[in-house]
């Protein structure tokens, strides 16, 4: 793991929350609905591949949604989301385990558990198709990477440079995400995914992470490799919980080239 005193506090208070939470109980094993078959078919139908995410709060977002969240997952699917994402970090996003398996019941398509998972305990928590690793917080991620595939996870490995996309690739990730947000800075710069994508092996899925809320954005980390996006809170809109999540999810879904 890198040294934490370059992360901002709010992301420092999260790794150490993260460190004191437990695993969960039984080994957990799961039947994972595939990402990559759910991509094809977005991809086949004329849509752009979106992992939509269910996220209450987080701390750069300006307010919380309460919605129920099986309810915003199927309205990001009738929307066209390709995938779901779920926070099932407590302490400052407001998810919780419960919550993924209530959007993994309501939808059918893949579902990822986002959280700061630290070691290999913290996997047998709840059942998810996709687990995200964040490549900088992770002592050894070649082992965590096997241990979640060992229980049916596909694991999406997060990086935001080069030296974290080497590792990565060094841990045997195929499913790898960049991340535009700095966590030192918490700052956004969709120059980082079209910087480090350039160094991605042909055989590997790639996710672009964060920032991404407009259909030009969309249509700019496609240009520059993204099989599929992570989309939070451009469609979450934290603003006055009423706005359409459908609609909100369908402007990205929809947004191909030439179109606004």
């Amino acid at each position: 793991m890198n040294s934490e005193t370059e992360l901002a506090p709010a992301v420092a208070s999260i790794l150490e929350a993260a460190r004191e939470r437990p695993g969960g109980g039984d080994r957990v094993s799961v039947d994972a609905r595939s990402l990559s078959d759910a991509i094809d078919r977005a991809e086949a139908a004329g849509r752009v591949p979106v992992v939509a995410e269910v996220k209450p709060t987080s701390p750069t977002a300006e307010g919380t949604r309460d919605d129920d969240p099986a309810a915003l997952a199927e309205a990001m699917v009738e929307g066209g989301a390709t995938a779901i994402s779920v926070l099932t970090e407590p302490d400052h996003f407001g998810g919780s385990a419960e919550s993924l398996r209530r959007v993994r019941d309501a939808v059918d398509v893949p579902v990822l558990r986002k959280d700061f998972i630290m070691h290999e305990a913290q996997l047998d928590v709840v059942e998810a198709d996709l687990l995200l690793l964040i490549a900088r917080f992770v002592d050894d991620l070649e082992a965590l990477v096997a241990a979640a595939r060992e229980r049916g996870f596909q694991p999406l490995v997060e990086v935001h440079d080069r030296a974290e996309l080497e590792s990565a690739l060094e841990a045997g990730a195929d499913l790898i995400g960049v991340n535009n947000r700095d966590l030192a800075r918490l700052e956004v710069d969709l120059g980082t995914f079209e910087s480090v994508a350039t160094e991605v092996p042909d055989d590997v899925t790639l996710i672009a992470e964060s920032g991404i809320s407009s259909p030009e954005d969309v249509r700019r980390m496609r240009e520059a490799g993204a099989n599929a996006l992570l989309v939070g809170s451009a469609i979450m809109d934290y603003g006055t919980g009423e706005t359409d999540i459908t609609a909100n999810t369908r402007r990205l879904t929809q947004a191909t080239t030439g179109d606004e």
